[in-house]
């Protein structure tokens, strides 16, 4: 059984063309509103959806793990374009490899296909079950200066991380995205990047050594894929650099 997520829709309405739906997806601590400045510049031509996922803002109440998640991200948004960062591409990756039907072209930023090694993917996985307890002891405002002071996020001031729009969400909601949706529960889709057929852009900072070798990998597994590092960005490309990751993403639509 499935039901929506949260969502904001911008843009024309009675829009029917796919081609011309865009779905954007955040990341961890984040919500919808977090792609607010690239989803308005391109509200005047398309219909752009900003969805929340689950553990997140209007989602906020929702427990699932990743496939499932996908299969409501599909419920919600239909047959379009998918944008995800981070744990978001991760959602949308999900989507595009079960459902490809209502994937046309799917674009990748500072994303993983998970963790393939099965030792690392358990290390991985009771990293995300400490961070779950800290945040259940401290609370959601130490939690996120904890979250945003790691090494990650280095390169994304304060001023454009949202801060205020994460706080929005529950102790109890981000919990249980590190449990459920934590990339050491995600079952790894390295071996099934081949069956995308669709275009897929794969994005990275420039900045982000650890994700510009995942990107690569990934690209290279992704039949009809294409690579884009952002100059000067960090991990959260579109939040540090958003005029040039307007650039490329406007580019990869055409």
């Amino acid at each position: 059984m499935t039901g929506t997520l949260g969502a904001d829709r911008r843009g024309p309405t009675g829009v029917e063309s796919h081609r011309d739906r865009l779905v954007f997806i955040h990341g961890f601590t984040q919500t919808r509103r977090s792609w607010e400045p690239v989803a308005t510049v391109l509200a005047d031509r398309r219909q752009t959806i900003a969805v929340d996922a689950p553990g997140h803002g209007d989602s906020g109440g929702l427990r699932l793990d990743l496939p499932t998640a996908a299969r409501w991200l599909g419920t919600t948004a239909g047959r379009a374009t998918y944008v995800g960062y981070s744990m978001g591409g991760r959602l949308a990756l999900h989507l595009a490899i079960d459902q490809p039907d209502l994937v046309d072209r799917l674009v990748l930023v500072s994303s993983s296909p998970g963790i393939a090694d099965e030792a690392a993917r358990n290390e991985r996985r009771a990293t995300d079950e400490r961070l779950a307890t800290d945040l259940e002891e401290h609370g959601v405002e130490v939690f996120l200066d904890r979250w945003l002071a790691s090494p990650l996020f280095a390169h994304l001031p304060r001023s454009a991380a949202g801060f205020d729009d994460r706080l929005t969400n529950t102790v109890a909601g981000l919990a249980s995205s590190l449990r459920l949706a934590g990339t050491g529960s995600q079952r790894p889709l390295w071996d099934r990047l081949g069956e995308l057929a669709m275009p897929v852009l794969v994005v990275a900072g420039e900045l982000d050594d650890k994700f510009i070798a995942i990107a690569e990998q990934m690209t290279a597994a992704i039949p009809s894929a294409e690579l884009t590092i952002v100059p000067g960005a960090g991990h959260t490309v579109h939040m540090e650099r958003p005029d040039a990751f307007l650039r490329a993403l406007v580019r990869f639509l055409g």
